[in-house]
């Protein structure tokens, strides 16, 4: 469990991906350097941003990445980390912002994707992510646009978020085609509180389920990849410390959920959060679960996930509840 080869590249990843959601707000300078080295000390290797994070909070634009940046340059560690960031995602600098208005374009990629390479003050993204997809546009535009990217030496490789099955289907047979890698990853929502959950407010994200999850069991030349793995510490809070937060999670289907996830906990002998990570690790597939600590703590804690050997059958039936 402590790699995950994706085929036809040299990319071996860690199961657990550092997200750099909180980079520039909740940590930066020397606090990020104690984030990053303690995610880099358990063996992680594979940092997640992108050029949206933290735009919705007044006062910087680009600050995850220009935070994740700085790091690079301080540490020296660019080599030693697979980069990912994502770009093409709408305007979002506030709730005026209409996320379905879409920048797709070639024009729009290749905008983002400079600005990406001077925040990360690096020379080439190895993983880089359509944020959204614009299903106006044809399959062989944005493939082209990425390809254009790789052989201009910015991108080692292409991928996307947030794109339905069908469209994934398209680019996929486009690919083999034109002989193409084609998209290495896919970021989707999975977590273990996501079957019992409300309904998202953005329209515009999707889940592991469904057409999604009947893709992801086909195509392993596709790694999927979970963000909100921990259901944003839903689960934590509420076995933890007895709260019951205001969350799309705090649903009666998921209080019953949490009631088995304290059941795995006592028979590991584990926390509540090497559970619900291992939820996501254990699926039918390979599936990286992306996290967005807040602390080294957290990092420490989501990392010893890695060290359990867990029975995957244990975790087959963990959101299924009878009368939810």
């Amino acid at each position: 469990m402590n790699r995950i080869t994706i085929p036809d590249t040299e990319l071996s990843l860690c199961p657990i991906g550092m997200g750099a959601i909180g980079a520039g707000l909740k940590w930066d300078g020397k606090e990020a350097d104690t984030m990053f080295a303690t995610y880099l000390e358990l063996g992680g290797n594979l940092v997640d941003t992108a050029r949206i994070y933290q735009d919705w909070v007044p006062g910087e634009i680009g600050r995850s990445e220009r935070a994740v940046g700085d790091w690079i340059k301080r540490s020296g560690k660019r080599n030693e980390i697979i980069l990912m960031t994502k770009g093409g995602h709408p305007k979002f600098t506030g709730p005026q912002d209409d996320l379905h208005l879409s920048r797709m374009s070639d024009a729009d990629m290749r905008y983002d994707l400079e600005l990406s390479l001077r925040a990360l003050q690096t020379d080439v993204i190895d993983i880089y992510f359509y944020h959204r997809d614009n299903e106006r546009q044809s399959i062989e535009e944005e493939i082209e646009t990425m390809e254009n990217f790789v052989r201009e030496g910015k991108i080692r490789y292409y991928a996307c978020s947030n794109w339905s099955a069908d469209r994934m289907r398209q680019a996929d047979a486009y690919c083999r085609e034109k002989g193409y890698r084609g998209f290495v990853a896919d970021q989707t929502l999975l977590n273990v509180g996501m079957v019992h959950m409300k309904p998202m407010s953005d329209d515009t994200l999707t889940s592991l389920k469904d057409d999604i999850l009947a893709y992801h069991k086909e195509q392993s030349h596709n790694l999927a990849m979970a963000y909100s793995s921990t259901a944003g510490g839903f689960f934590q809070r509420l076995i933890e410390k007895g709260e019951v937060p205001e969350s799309n999670y705090a649903t009666p289907g998921n209080l019953a959920v949490a009631e088995k996830i304290k059941a795995l906990a006592a028979q590991y002998e584990t926390g509540v959060t090497q559970i619900v990570l291992a939820y996501v690790l254990n699926r039918e597939f390979p599936c990286v679960a992306l996290i967005g600590p807040g602390k080294p703590e957290r990092i420490t804690e989501s990392m010893k996930t890695l060290e359990i050997a867990w029975k995957r059958e244990d975790f087959q039936n963990l959101t299924t509840i009878e009368d939810a």
